[in-house]
C-alpha cells in the first residue's frame, strides 16, 4: 500500500547519509521532498502541514546538530512523528457484559458485508462466538452475500430477508443473541453510493436502540481523500469508534490511513489484506511506520509463520534440509507451508532492506516460476519425487507434458535441486553440526 511512499522517503534519507553535517538548509530541502511524496500518496494537507512542522522543529534542534549521524536521527524523528501520527494500537472493546455489538458502517462498495464475514471468523478463533446479523434491506444482493459467506464458514446469520426495517432486524437479532449466549453480534448495516440524511437518520436509529460498542467505519484505502470525507461525516453523525481499511493490498497510496486517522482522531483497528476470510488483520501502527520507513516488519512475519508452520514438522523438516536428506515430496509440503505467509509481494514488504530488490524483483513473475514448479512436482510419480536420481530421457518428458511445461523446465528443476543438496551437504560439515544440535538434533 505504502510502496511509492516509501521508495521516495528512502531516496530523501540516502542524499541526507551522503551529508557529514546537516544544515538547516538541507533539513528545509530534504522536508520539501518529503512533502511531495506526502501529498503524492494522497496525504490530507492539513495533515501533512501538521506532521512536517513537527519534523522541522526536532530536526533543526540541538539533538539532530549533536548527532554522531544527522542522517540517521532525521530518520528516526519521522518514524517517532508518524508512529504520533497514527496513533496507538487499539483491539476491540469486548468489555462489560455480553454481547458485545459491533456496527459496521459504511459506502456500498468498499467491502464491508466480506470485512462483517472476515471480522467474525476472526473473534470465532479467538474465543468469541459471534452472530452475523444481515441488516442491509436496501441491496437484496448483501442479505445473500452475508448467508453465503457465514454459510462457508459455519458462523451463525440472524436475517429476516428485505421487507423488515433494518431497526427492526438489528432489536431482533440482539435478543436472539442474549436468549443464545452468543459473546459478539455483528451488524451489516446498509451502505448508499454516497452518504444521505436517510441513511445516517436509520444508522442513528439503530445505535440507539442497541448501544454498540463498537462502530466501525468499512473504509476502502484506494478511495484516498474521498474517504477521509467519508470518516469525518459518518464520525460527526454516528461517532466512530474505529475504522477499518480494506484492499490495504492493492495499489491504494496509502495517505488514506495516514489521514483518516489524524483527522477523525479515531484509530484504525483493522486492515483487510486479501479476497481469503482470515486475510483481516490488526493495525499495528509501530509495525506500519517502519514498513513506510523501508525498514520490514518482522514482528507480523513472524506471526504468520507461527501461524502457518507446525513447529515439531518444521524441526522435522529443518534437520532434513540440513542433513540434504530432503526430497521433492519435502521441497512440495515447504513450498506449500510458505504460500500459507501469504502472496510473495506482502513477504517482501516485511523483510528488512529489501526495497531495492523488490524493485528488481517481478513478485507476479515469481508466483507465476513457483506455480510451474509446484505443477513439475505434482506432475511426477511418489518414487520419482522420493529418488529423483530415477529421471531419465522419458521420464522428464512425461513430466513435461503432464504439467504443461518443457524438458528445459523439468531438467532447470532439478539442476537446481542438486544444486541445493550439495550446498547443504557442505553446510553440514560445519556450522550445520552446530545449528543441529541447537535443534536438538544428533
Amino acid at each position: 500500500m505504502f510502496e511509492s511512499l516509501t521508495e521516495k522517503l528512502n531516496a530523501v534519507f540516502k542524499k541526507l547519509a551522503r551529508k557529514g553535517v546537516l544544515t538547516e538548509a538541507d533539513v528545509d530541502e530534504a522536508l520539501r521532498e518529503v512533502r511531495l511524496a506526502l501529498l503524492e500518496a494522497d496525504v490530507h494537507f492539513k495533515v501533512v502541514k501538521d506532521f512536517l512542522g513537527r519534523v522541522r522543529e526536532k530536526a533543526v534542534g540541538e539533538e539532530v546538530h549533536r548527532a554522531l549521524s544527522p542522517a540517521q536521527q532525521v530518520v528516526k524523528i519521522v518514524h517517532q512523528e508518524l508512529l504520533t501520527t497514527l496513533g496507538q494500537a487499539a483491539p476491540l472493546d469486548l468489555t462489560g457484559p455480553a454481547p458485545h455489538v459491533v456496527m459496521l458502517v459504511g459506502l456500498q462498495g468498499s467491502g464491508k458485508t466480506t470485512t462483517a464475514a472476515k471480522l467474525a471468523l476472526r473473534l470465532r478463533n479467538t474465543g468469541h462466538p459471534p452472530l452475523l446479523v444481515a441488516a442491509d434491506t436496501y441491496r437484496p444482493a448483501a442479505v445473500t452475500q452475508l448467508e453465503t459467506l457465514a454459510r462457508q464458514l459455519s458462523i451463525p446469520v440472524y436475517s429476516e430477508g428485505i421487507q423488515v426495517a433494518p431497526v427492526k432486524i438489528c432489536e431482533n437479532a440482539l435478543r436472539l443473541a442474549r436468549q443464545d449466549n452468543y459473546d459478539v453480534v455483528i451488524l451489516d448495516t446498509a451502505g448508499r453510493l454516497a452518504i444521505d440524511d436517510q441513511m445516517m437518520a436509520e444508522l442513528e436509529a439503530i445505535k440507539k436502540l442497541v448501544g454498540p460498542r463498537e462502530v466501525m467505519l468499512v473504509a476502502d484505502a484506494m478511495t484516498g481523500q474521498d474517504a477521509v470525507r467519508t470518516a469525518e461525516e459518518f464520525h460527526r453523525r454516528v461517532g466512530l469508534t474505529g475504522l477499518i481499511l480494506t484492499k490495504a493490498d492493492g495499489d491504494a497510496r496509502g495517505g488514506a490511513a495516514i489521514s483518516i486517522r489524524a483527522v477523525t482522531g479515531v484509530p484504525i483497528k483493522f486492515l483487510g489484506i486479501g479476497e481469503k476470510a482470515d486475510a483481516l488483520e490488526p493495525f499495528h501502527p509501530d509495525r506500519m511506520a517502519t514498513r513506510i520507513l523501508g525498514m520490514g516488519d518482522m514482528l507480523t512475519l513472524i506471526e504468520k509463520a507461527e501461524e502457518a508452520f507446525d513447529k515439531a514438522e518444521a524441526e522435522k523438516a529443518a534437520e532434513k534440509f540440513i542433513t540434504a536428506q530432503f526430497d521433492f515430496e519435502d521441497f512440495l509440503e515447504q513450498m506449500q507451508q510458505m504460500k500459507k505467509l501469504g502472496p510473495f509481494a506482502q513477504i517482501l514488504d516485511m523483510l528488512p532492506g529489501m526495497g531495492q530488490i523488490k524493485a528488481q524483483i517481478d513478485p507476479t513473475l515469481a508466483e507465476t516460476q513457483l506455480k510451474k514448479t509446484e505443477a513439475i512436482i505434482h506432475s511426477m510419480t511418489v518414487a520419482e519425487r522420493r529418488n529423483p536420481d530415477v529421471l531419465n530421457g522419458s521420464r522428464k518428458r512425461r513430466i513435461a507434458r503432464g504439467s504443461g511445461t518443457t524438458v528445459q523446465d523439468v531438467n532447470q528443476l532439478v539442476r537446481q535441486f542438486r544444486e541445493m543438496q550439495k550446498m547443504m551437504r557442505q553446510f553440514n560439515s560445519g556450522r550445520g553440526k552446530n545449528l543441529l544440535r541447537m535443534l536438538g538434533g544428533r
